[in-house]
């Protein structure tokens, strides 16, 4: 009878409503949730089949929402360093486990990116799920399969070992004064004695003390532990435009490497120019320095020191440089020194780059990648299930799964002290509100008129 099927028309289009309002008012309600994607309810007629030389039956009407995950939200500042947005494409691949997380436990994709760091060091959201991502092994390289879900892991950043770094370039800009009187223990120029100055003597060398060097240079450098030891460069003239040199460290913290002796590391001649810049070619001295390991070959580290080998680059300038070793007709004296490596530190904080990647910052000034945050993008992202706690999982219609570095691919860019913000349109919601609400009055009165039709008709009887 169309009168029935009127009323349940109209009971559908209120049934239908209400669920278009559940959703509005989800809207309303996440308006300041970080990462949220506001839901569009959608509605569909449902046609009984007709018969065209009898009477109309209504149909009625269903709704569907769906979220619009393809929207982008604006971007918020926040001053926290590990508080992430995505902007572009993708998603951040987070679990409801930590580090005891099973293979039963599923994997998750959200926007929500207000990340801290846990009691235990673990980066979680609001949401209490937390984030994943690639390890970075000790050269800095990603070698994970970025199609194996299990190849990530929850990221944490507390615990992580402080470092030190050994110094491996020295530099210098030094004058060496070209009037100096010759040494007499080492002068070339006749009718001066025999020099007695010789490196490879302990009774008449520069490191043993038993020659005093015209000038001698001392250099702060740092081991592979972090240990700090002085370096001397110690230069006694010899001739004019030519000095002898020896670079050595304290009596006993260096063994082998003859003929090098009282902790020498290199000995040579310097020669320069006569414009006073530094004669690479003619110098001798070298211009790299190598100690090895304790037990290795040649000149290395005490027995009981532990260090590992430690190669050291010279930068003594040369003509047309500017800085390094001159000489001058000026006194002899150091300009500026620079030495790399760092003594021991311990985690200060941690950033993230526009690439991702989780770097550690230590007291020392030294940074280490430790992680990188991948982003997951899929075929269809509107196939993606919401779930509690504005999280997706995978849905039948989402398409095949990729994972990719920020900014490749097509995933999108990763914003460290950023949120991004819900989709929501306040405006554009309370408009749907008074709609729906409207549809849903009138849909009741379609029901209020069936039933005064049904009741006319019964009255045919009486």
């Amino acid at each position: 009878m169309s009168i029935n099927s009127a009323m349940l028309a109209g009971a559908s289009g209120m049934r239908a409503n209400s669920s278009a309002l559940a959703s509005i008012s989800d809207n309303i309600a996440n308006v300041n949730t970080v990462g949220y994607k506001r839901l569009r309810s959608d509605f569909v007629a449902l046609l009984n089949s007709q018969n065209r030389q009898t009477t109309y039956n209504a149909g009625g009407v269903i709704s569907s929402s769906s979220p619009l995950m393809a929207e982008q939200g604006s971007t918020i500042a926040s001053s926290v360093a590990t508080h992430l947005a995505v902007s572009g494409t993708g998603f951040f691949v987070v679990r409801g486990r930590s580090d005891d997380a099973s293979a039963r436990d599923p994997f998750f994709y959200t926007r929500a990116g207000q990340f801290t760091a846990d009691s235990d060091g673990y980066l979680k959201n609001t949401a209490n799920y937390f984030l994943q991502g690639w390890p970075v092994d000790s050269t800095g390289a990603v070698t994970a399969n970025p199609t194996d879900l299990n190849a990530l892991e929850p990221i944490r950043v507390s615990g992580i070992a402080g470092g030190a770094e050994a110094t491996s370039r020295l530099s210098l800009s030094a004058n060496l004064q070209s009037s100096q009187a010759l040494s007499t223990a080492a002068s070339i120029i006749p009718p001066a004695l025999i020099p007695t100055y010789n490196p490879a003597s302990a009774a008449n060398n520069m490191a043993s003390g038993a020659v005093t060097p015209d000038f001698q240079i001392p250099v702060q450098i740092y081991d592979s532990q972090g240990g700090l030891h002085t370096l001397n460069m110690s230069f006694l003239k010899r001739g004019p435009n030519e000095w002898n040199a020896e670079i050595h460290l304290p009596s006993g913290e260096v063994t082998g490497g003859a003929p090098l002796i009282n902790g020498q590391l290199a000995t040579g001649i310097v020669r320069f120019t006569p414009f006073g810049q530094l004669d690479l070619a003619g110098s001798t001295l070298p211009t790299s320095l190598t100690i090895n390991q304790s037990g290795g070959a040649g000149l290395q580290w005490g027995a009981t020191m532990g260090l590992a080998t430690q190669t050291i680059d010279l930068d003594m300038g040369g003509p047309g440089t500017p800085g390094g070793l001159t000489n001058y007709d000026s006194p002899s004296q150091l300009g500026t020194s620079g030495v790399d490596g760092t003594p021991f530190g311990s985690l200060a904080s941690v950033d993230v780059d526009d690439d991702g990647f989780v770097t550690a910052i230590f007291t020392n000034g030294l940074t280490r990648r430790i992680y990188q945050i991948p982003l997951a993008t899929f075929g269809n992202v509107d196939g993606l299930v919401p779930e509690h706690g504005g999280v997706y999982g995978l849905g039948p219609g989402a398409g095949a799964l990729s994972m990719r570095g920020a900014g490749a691919g097509g995933a999108g860019n990763i914003k460290s002290r950023a949120l991004e913000s819900s989709t929501v349109d306040l405006a554009e919601e309370f408009s749907n509100l008074i709609m729906t609400q409207r549809a849903y009055s009138a849909s009741s009165k379609i029901i209020t008129t069936a039933d005064e039709m049904l009741d006319e008709l019964i009255r045919l009887k009486r």
